[in-house]
């Protein structure tokens, strides 16, 4: 495997065709963003004509060596390229086809997934939600790959790197949130605000009950974003964050930050009974749907730590601001239709 390219820049033909195994005779950028990570699209010929990707989507590390090695440090890339390098080829969910996934001793990677846009797939920046009827067949998907996962033999020939946790980093988290609440409180709702002040002063207390449960390899951020839809069939990208954790963690995420804020109100449950059900048709825990939910509404307290960042100058750009916009609006909503503080309260007292 050749060494990472750490721009654009070095996506050159050469590069591409020993990683593609195939002769690459021009290479031309078609986007790209700069967020966590750069982001870029491009578009190939070749000598033989189709005898590769016509474009495809690259992930690399932020130029910025400061902030490439701070995401280093989150382990965030490495994960992503474990995923898939060694899972992705067998999963039964629909994820973006990989020519290539590699990292390097200095913090850098690469990732050459399927160019998803020209495929015809749909993104959202927030715009819109998944509705109740794609859910359903999504929480199916993710019940039996957590199924699958759950079982200990599986993730030790798959993915042996599991058996090693993330780093925890609670106590900068709740610095961190401590400063935007500080500074942000005006703009925040009083229940948003309430789960934020709990985090801060029980922030290792509650880290251990959100991942608390039936053990399996998880998403870890199912948000709008970080979804698309073929058809109607929703995909799943950017698994930086997958982790071993409860399935719970990533079926209220996706409920509440994924699915339509009115159609999630009037289909909470009924979905929450698909995933149950087909959990337990895969071979997976049994859970009933009153444990469940009861940890779903504690689990929504969870998207305060994962909206707070939208107030950080990261999110300036209008794409991310604007995503970050419709998370933040979905963690109030969640919040407040569950009750999470009540819920977060009870828990910790």
């Amino acid at each position: 495997m050749p060494t990472p390219p750490i721009d654009a820049s070095d996506l050159t033909p050469a590069w591409l065709s020993e990683v593609l195994n195939t002769p690459v005779a021009d290479v031309t950028v078609l986007d790209q963003a700069f967020a966590t990570n750069q982001r870029v699209r491009i578009g190939l010929t070749y000598p033989v004509p189709g005898a590769g990707p016509a474009s495809l989507f690259v992930k690399l590390a932020a130029l910025d060596p400061e902030h490439r090695q701070m995401v280093g440090a989150s382990g965030m890339g490495e994960r992503e390229v474990q995923f898939y390098a060694d899972v992705a080829p067998s999963v039964d969910l629909r994820v973006p086809r990989s020519y290539c996934a590699a990292t390097a001793d200095d913090g850098s990677f690469v990732i050459l997934l399927e160019d998803l846009a020209a495929a015809g797939c749909a993104f959202s920046d927030g715009e819109w939600g998944v509705t109740a009827d794609s859910a359903a067949g999504a929480l199916e998907d993710l019940a039996r790959f957590h199924a699958r996962f759950q079982d200990p033999a599986v993730r030790a020939t798959v993915a042996p790197w599991l058996a090693v946790p993330p780093a925890r980093r609670s106590g900068p988290t709740a610095q961190l949130l401590r400063t935007i609440l500080d500074h942000h409180r005006d703009e925040l709702t009083p229940a948003y605000v309430a789960v934020g002040e709990m985090y801060v002063e029980h922030h290792e207390q509650i880290e251990e009950m959100w991942h608390a449960g039936p053990q399996t390899y998880i998403h870890g951020d199912p948000h709008i974003g970080n979804v698309f839809l073929e058809s109607q069939r929703v995909g799943f990208l950017d698994w930086g964050l997958s982790r071993m954790s409860t399935p719970l963690r990533d079926v209220s995420y996706f409920l509440t930050m994924t699915v339509d804020p009115e159609e999630r109100r009037r289909s909470e449950r009924d979905l929450l009974r698909v995933y149950l059900d087909a959990l337990r048709a895969a071979g997976g825990a049994e859970i009933s749907l009153e444990d469940a939910w009861s940890v779903h509404r504690f689990q929504a307290g969870y998207t305060v730590l994962a909206t707070f960042l939208v107030f950080m100058p990261s999110y300036a750009t209008s794409d991310a601001l604007a995503l970050g916009t419709d998370l933040l609006k979905r963690s109030r909503l969640a919040v407040e239709d569950l009750d999470a503080v009540e819920a977060m309260r009870a828990a910790l007292s």
